[in-house]
């Protein structure tokens, strides 16, 4: 298997020197208010729309769906495609329903929402719990899958390489949440450019496999069309009961079911993405969030079309032997980085370039919500009260640090290459989503949801999704996601009734929602485009 070449490291080199300079120009732009604690974790109200948008994707998608999501593509096609699409949709109602109450009630982190409106017990506990699941679930699969990737692509030592992440991360970050936001747009256009430039040559290649590389646009039309007719299975978005897949996209449960839970809890109730938005104003942050969800529509060409591509052209008999794992057994999270040892010299360090610019965004970005999170809704509140805000933002810095050191520990020994790394994720997410959804959305539009409600949710949401992920595990997870959301739902409701009613409602009108024309138009035309994409891809 061929490693990088000398170009692919100048092309590499380049990109890092675009991103480290354009990173430092603008930290030494903002350096007279670094000391700020809302300008470092919020980049407050100097983002623009696109510079939110871009920071979105950027932080989003990462190694779980460059090499999880391409594996998922290898094996199960098209319907993981899934996860991207509804993701689209549901910016649009985050946009729409969500930012209007965070911004009007002055909301900047996830754990203050909780604090406003129930207490800081429920605040505290679901501080903590984020603070876990962001480190030992998000940062732990992002270091691991990207330095597999890395590593099998470059020849580098594993863990040379998820430290190389790590530092790489740690630099961007401690820039604060600006210097995060800016960079992210040029990480988005390497990410974009790059990977579009597999997509184009993988599945150029499916049409002339003993070409080292294709390279005409018809080729593009009859690789694609070769992908649909001969492996048609791998074209379907909705799975019956007796796919083997089955269990992990439910058919119909998808489009109805506990996907919402996972998109809404995801790009509506997490620090880790809220975050781009929350320092805007509110036709800023629409904005911004809207066009994320145009570049979501964008991304299953990047991440599940190649794994497509490299399932076809391992039924041609291409990468036998680099698609096995050490046991002998296929390993489709090798799929993308397969792929990318196929590219030929120059665009093989761009499309490394975009792989990396994707995982260390989206380090990046996690790492600023946990510095956030303990930070404000922990130090601040219960170890440091006396501290100066310089002070705060020095210890913000040293929490990036501890995190990224932490998870790196702790990668190993996750389990992250037993189900496969987008998988994990959602699997080990999925225990958290229902209640911490239905404590927000039962918070935002219900003036009797009390504190009880919400911490019987988020405790006893999460004590009984784990009880299901052991008895019931025959029972698909996006399934067993809507159980814990309606119990969950159900309670609330019960408690708000039976107790006396607290009376912290959020401050909410009506004229809150309403959104401009242009606005409208946009959302529109992407849920016409998802509804003929699950329409012709049925």
């Amino acid at each position: 298997m061929q490693q990088l070449d000398i170009a692919d490291y100048i092309v590499f080199f380049v990109y890092f020197i675009i991103v480290a300079g354009y990173g430092y120009w603008i930290y030494q732009k903002k350096k007279t208010a670094e000391t700020s604690t809302k300008d470092f974790f919020l980049a407050e109200g100097s983002l623009t729309w696109w510079a939110i948008g871009a920071s979105l994707i950027a932080s989003n998608i990462s190694a779980e769906q460059f090499i999880g999501m391409s594996g998922n593509g290898f094996t199960m096609g098209l319907a993981i495609s899934t996860y991207e699409w509804m993701a689209a949709a549901t910016l649009i109602i985050v946009a729409v329903f969500f930012m209007p109450i965070y911004l009007k009630n002055k909301i900047f982190t996830m754990p203050q929402f909780l604090s406003q409106r129930y207490n800081p017990t429920v605040s505290l506990i679901m501080a903590v719990f984020w603070l876990g699941l962001y480190i030992l679930v998000n940062l732990t699969s992002i270091l691991y899958l990207g330095a597999l990737a890395v590593s099998g692509i470059s020849g580098l030592n594993f863990w040379f390489c998820m430290w190389g992440l790590a530092i790489f991360a740690i630099i961007i970050t401690i820039g604060g949440m600006k210097v995060i936001g800016y960079t992210d747009v040029i990480q988005v256009l390497f990410l974009i450019i790059g990977g579009l430039a597999t997509t184009y040559l993988a599945i150029n290649l499916v049409s002339d496999p003993d070409q080292s590389i294709a390279d005409s646009v018809s080729g593009i039309w009859t690789g694609f069309k070769e992908m649909s007719t001969q492996h048609d299975d791998h074209f379907h978005m909705i799975f019956d009961e007796g796919n083997q897949f089955y269990s992990q996209l439910p058919g119909l449960g998808v489009l109805l079911g506990g996907m919402w839970i996972v998109n809404l809890n995801y790009w509506g109730c997490n620090q880790y993405i809220t975050q781009r938005a929350l320092g805007a104003d509110l036709k800023t942050a629409r904005q911004g969030i809207l066009f994320a969800a145009f570049l979501k529509m964008l991304m299953p060409v990047i991440v599940v079309l190649p794994g497509i591509a490299a399932y076809a052209l391992y039924q041609k008999g291409m990468f036998q032997e680099e698609m096995l794992g050490p046991d002998g057994m296929i390993q489709p999270d090798k799929a993308y980085p397969v792929l990318l040892n196929l590219l030929p010299v120059g665009l093989k360090g761009l499309s490394f370039a975009a792989l990396t610019a994707a995982v260390v965004a989206s380090l990046a970005g996690k790492a600023n919500s946990i510095s956030t999170i303990f930070t404000l809704d922990i130090f601040k509140k219960y170890i440091g009260k006396d501290k100066t805000e310089a002070q705060l933002v020095s210890t913000g810095r040293i929490v990036i640090i501890v995190a990224m050191v932490l998870a790196i520990v702790a990668s190993p020994y996750m389990g992250i290459d037993e189900k496969g790394g987008f998988q994990f994720i959602q699997e080990m997410t999925g225990l958290v989503s229902p209640g911490v959804f239905a404590a927000f959305s039962m918070g935002f539009f219900w003036k009797r949801t009390n504190s009880a409600g919400a911490l019987f949710a988020i405790v006893g949401g999460f004590l009984i999704a784990l009880a299901m992920h052991f008895t019931m595990a025959d029972v698909p997870f996006l399934t067993r996601m809507g159980y814990v959301f309606l119990i969950c739902v159900a309670v609330m409701v019960g408690l708000g009734l039976a107790m006396p009613d607290e009376k912290k409602g959020l401050e909410i009108d009506a004229s809150m929602f309403k959104t401009s024309t242009s606005f409208a138009i946009g959302a529109a035309v992407i849920v016409a485009l998802i509804v003929f994409l699950y329409g012709y891809f049925w």
